[in-house]
């Protein structure tokens, strides 16, 4: 399966994948770095991802984007009324919304979007699991198995021991940010898996309805044979 990840961050997402060939694109170049080391078998890209998938989704069977969520994050309801913090008042990126509307008319492979839960209620109805909106082509399955709410306030190596990776060695001068924007790994494996699973009912669906078609013909061409053989006898009498 052929897995574009975009806004790839350090790839929390994608650490339980396997059996992919993914390409990964994040715009940071440190970050990149980081991600590129952590999954060397990975193509990684460093360049724009909203563009990057308006220019090669058809490339890609499978397709994670994770835009970037403050300006649609609830911690900007915390700043209403403080007139000293003008400068912090933002539009929600509509890129968001750019991208699942792009993917569900166009894109004809399967897709998930994901972001946090937004301040306002969603344009386009999302399935919410935990903190985060997923939008996506198919039905996300066993919700009830992620892990608990990652808290606000905590800290990097509880954050490193809950999310599986060590970044001790890497000079990033926000290691915490870097882990708090992950999705958790075990949301990544049951959304790809989810999506596994619907090709392959997909791929049921398509051979039952053609096992139907062909029962429906048969049946036809029988009736037709034997009206016309009826209709012969009523001649031969006649």
């Amino acid at each position: 399966m052929k897995v574009l990840n975009l806004y790839a961050g350090i790839g929390g997402n994608r650490k339980l994948w396997d059996n992919v060939e993914v390409t990964a694109v994040e715009l940071d170049k440190q970050i990149a770095q980081i991600y590129q080391d952590l999954f060397p078998d990975d193509e990684v890209i460093i360049t724009d991802a909203h563009q990057h998938l308006l220019d090669n989704f058809e490339e890609y069977d499978f397709i994670w984007s994770s835009p970037p969520c403050p300006s649609h994050s609830r911690l900007r309801t915390l700043m209403h009324g403080q007139k000293k913090n003008k400068q912090e008042y933002k539009y929600p990126d509509m890129k968001l919304y750019e991208e699942i509307i792009f993917l569900d008319n166009w894109f004809e492979g399967l897709y998930c979007i994901e972001n946090v839960i937004s301040y306002y209620d969603p344009l386009i109805k999302p399935q919410e699991i935990g903190r985060h909106y997923y939008w996506s082509n198919f039905i996300i399955r066993d919700k009830k198995m992620v892990a608990s709410r990652i808290k606000n306030n905590t800290g990097y190596k509880d954050l490193q021991n809950k999310l599986g990776f060590n970044l001790d060695k890497y000079n990033y001068p926000d290691k915490r940010k870097l882990l708090r924007n992950c999705v958790e790994p075990k949301m990544g494996k049951i959304i790809l898996e989810s999506a596994r699973g619907n090709t392959q009912q997909t791929l049921s669906s398509m051979i039952l309805v053609s096992k139907k078609q062909t029962q429906d013909e048969t049946s036809v061409t029988s009736k037709s044979d034997k009206l016309r053989s009826n209709t012969s006898e009523e001649n031969i009498l006649k």
